[in-house]
Order: structure tokens, then C-alpha cells, then sequence
């Protein structure tokens, strides 16, 4: 149980209620009920589909802004929203889970396309010279950039990035100041690592997890939380590789199923949620002040976004 609850608490940062969205696969952009994030009074998480928005109305700008250097530049909108949903550690979508498993053709198609990336093909395509001038745009190449450092929740160590370039224009259109908002989402990402040894050893939490285990093993599969489901079924699509890719599919698509299923009986998705924030709620001041900034700047960026680019249909 101590392995099952590891993987847990290395993913509960996604269920909500730290710093994104907590809706059961909900389509449209307007956040999911407050409570779903509970306790707090500041600015509410966004959903998953107006994360990615942000992220589209990032790609745009770039794009818009590598096109006035004279380069071209390329998109990614492959998936449909729905197909883009992210499979999160507790997944109670059960449609979802009967059409797409856990996502893994969805990830693998990625995977293909990532090899044929048009802006690789692209950049290979430019002289030495041309090459050199397009990475100087699009992220300030090795001179012309900005150096952003934070400090992890709870003393930790100090992270740092460079941005410069079409990246750093577009990520300050929508941010604003690319440091505040490097600060922000560093401490809030960060946050679990100050309460998951509580969250672990949590009863309400355990006592969810457990109950999904029986579920489980009610519908004929032995697993003690999500994540060794997940791990099997990715083990098993890799024993019968591409001749049995049908059958490890049908395989994931009904493992995936009773998983969901299970989580929506068992409210594994809710009680991981409010476990969560009862943790977060105790978090020193400061840390709800930094936790509020994040998710100011990121409504911020969704507003602006939604001016910029539609929503994927």
C-alpha cells in the first residue's frame, strides 16, 4: 500500500485542487462549482479546457510574431477537445474511458506526430545562417534572453529558465510580467511537496483509495490504486506490441472503464479534492497569497486568450 499511495500523492497536484480545474469532464470554459476547490475565497482554478486555450492562444501569438520576422511557424490543434482531455490520476469520465482507454493511441499518434514536426522539418530546411536567426527569434537564441529564477515552496532549491525571443512576447501578452508569473507557477506546482507525507497517511483519503480497490476487484481486476491499472495495461500493450495492438486496446478500453466507473462509486475524485485542500488551507499565509497570484495571472491569461484564439471544437 505504501508504493500504491507514493504514486498517489506524486499525482494529486491534478485533481484540482491545487492549481487546475476539478470538473468531470465538463466541455464548456466556465469554471467548475467553487467548491469543487473549496475553503478558499481567492480567484478559483481554471478547467483543463481553458488551460488549454491559454496554450493555444500561445501557440498563436508565436506564431503571429515568428510570421513578422519573416519565418513560418506551425500550430499544433491535432486533437479535438475532446481528445485533449488530460487523464489526471483519478479519471471518472466513464464515456471517455470506454472510447479512448486511458488515452494511450491518443498519446502514441502524438508521439508519431512529434517525429514529422513541421517546425523541425522546417528549421533543418534553413541555411546555417537563416537557422541561427530563427532560433534567435523565436527564444532569444544564446545572447538575447532573459534570465528567470524562483525558490521552491519550503526553502528548496533555486529553478531557473531563459525566455526571449516570440516565446517571451507571447507568454508576457498573456501573463504579463514573465518573472511574477514564473515566480507564481514555480511555488505553486511546488506546493504538495510541503503537505504530501500528511496527504499520504490522510484516512479519509486511504479510506477512498481502498473502496476503489474493491470496486475493482467487484468487476474482475486486482489492482490496489489507478496507477497500477495504468501500469498494467501499459505493460500489457508492450508484451503484445503492434500484431495484438487491437486486443491490448480493448484491454485498456475496459480496464479504463471500470476504473472510471469505480471512481464516480466510490467518489475517489471528490474525496482526493477536498482531502487535498484541507491541506493547502493550512499551507502558511504566504503560500495562499503566492497560490492566489497564480491563479489571478492565469485568469488573466485565459481572459486575454479567449480574445485570441476559439475554443478547439
Amino acid at each position: 500500500m505504501k508504493r500504491a499511495f507514493a504514486s498517489l500523492c506524486a499525482a494529486l497536484a491534478v485533481t484540482g485542487a491545487v492549481v487546475t480545474g476539478c470538473g468531470q469532464g465538463q466541455d464548456s470554459d466556465t469554471p467548475g462549482p467553487a467548491g469543487t476547490a473549496a475553503g478558499r475565497s481567492g480567484p478559483q482554478p481554471l478547467t483543463w479546457q481553458q488551460e488549454l486555450r491559454i496554450g493555444d492562444a500561445q501557440q498563436r501569438l508565436t506564431r503571429r510574431c515568428m510570421n513578422s520576422h519573416g519565418f513560418a511557424y506551425w500550430e499544433d490543434r491535432t486533437l479535438t477537445l475532446r481528445e485533449s482531455m488530460p487523464v489526471r490520476y483519478v479519471q471518472d469520465d466513464v464515456a471517455w474511458a470506454r472510447q479512448y482507454g486511458y488515452g494511450g493511441r491518443i498519446e502514441a499518434r502524438q508521439d508519431r506526430l512529434r517525429l514529422h514536426n513541421p517546425i523541425a522539418a522546417y528549421r533543418q530546411s534553413l541555411t546555417a545562417t537563416r537557422r541561427a536567426a530563427f532560433d534567435k527569434e523565436l527564444d532569444g537564441g544564446d545572447s538575447d534572453v532573459q534570465v528567470l529564477s524562483a525558490r521552491l515552496p519550503g526553502g528548496g532549491q533555486e529553478v531557473r529558465t531563459r525566455l526571449g525571443g516570440c516565446t517571451k512576447q507571447a507568454e508576457k501578452a498573456l501573463y504579463g510580467d514573465p518573472a511574477d508569473w514564473f515566480q507564481a507557477s514555480k511555488t505553486a506546482t511546488g506546493l504538495p511537496a510541503l503537505y504530501d507525507q500528511d496527504l499520504l497517511r490522510d484516512r479519509q483519503l486511504t479510506a477512498a483509495v481502498s473502496a476503489w480497490s474493491r470496486c475493482m476487484k467487484r468487476a474482475g481486476l486486482s489492482y490496489p490504486d489507478p496507477q497500477a491499472a495504468r501500469d498494467a495495461v501499459r505493460e500489457n500493450t508492450a508484451r503484445l506490441g503492434t500484431a495484438g495492438a487491437d486486443r491490448a486496446f480493448a484491454t485498456e478500453r475496459r480496464t479504463a472503464a471500470a476504473d472510471a466507473t469505480c471512481a464516480r462509486a466510490t467518489s475517489l475524485k471528490t474525496v482526493a479534492a477536498a482531502r487535498e485542500t484541507y491541506y493547502v488551507d493550512r499551507l502558511p499565509g504566504r503560500y495562499g497569497e503566492a497560490l492566489d497570484t497564480y491563479r489571478r495571472l492565469e485568469r488573466q491569461a485565459y481572459d486575454r486568450a479567449a480574445l485570441i484564439v476559439p475554443q478547439r471544437a
